[in-house]
């Protein structure tokens, strides 16, 4: 598939809006105010990411992913790849992390991934909107992995 550059619709990606005084910044995540209540975080995680490493490309069949990138220095990419979609087909690319900290939801059906640019290890916070595995973990993980197909049409372009 040939991917073709843009917006993808449903993709929020925002400022990290910081509040600061003479103590340093606080940035809220996510507030009942600012989300659907489809979207409302039920846990959260922080990750760490080594210089030079990837996770993903992968996607979800119900879950939303909420991410703060604040720290360290990343390649995100985006792939449309829900048929229907008006942006299917759409791939975006955004530098995110200490230069640019934005806060991003990424609905399911769009494929994402992202590399750790930089040549320190970063950090990554998601809210996502389903728990991991389920309840206790005893249900299937609702992730579809492409970094481990050999054809995947998904390839990270970190030119």
């Amino acid at each position: 598939m040939i991917w073709k550059e843009g917006d993808i619709v449903g993709v929020g990606i925002e400022p990290f809006k910081t509040f600061s005084d003479d103590r340093g910044w606080l940035a809220e995540l996510f507030r009942s105010d600012m989300l659907s209540a489809n979207d409302y975080p039920e846990m959260g995680y922080l990750s760490s990411t080594n210089a030079g490493k990837q996770r993903g490309p992968h996607e979800h069949h119900a879950q939303t992913d909420r991410f703060g990138f604040f720290h360290g220095h990343y390649r995100l990419f985006l792939w449309d790849a829900r048929e229907g979609s008006e942006s299917y087909g759409i791939r975006c690319i955004v530098d995110v992390g200490q230069s640019n900290a934005v806060v991003v939801t990424i609905p399911p059906g769009v494929v994402h991934a992202y590399v750790n640019v930089g040549v320190e290890d970063a950090f990554v916070l998601n809210f996502p909107n389903k728990l991991y595995a389920g309840q206790h973990r005893k249900e299937p993980v609702d992730e579809i992995r492409h970094e481990d197909l050999l054809d995947s049409p998904f390839t990270l372009d970190l030119k």
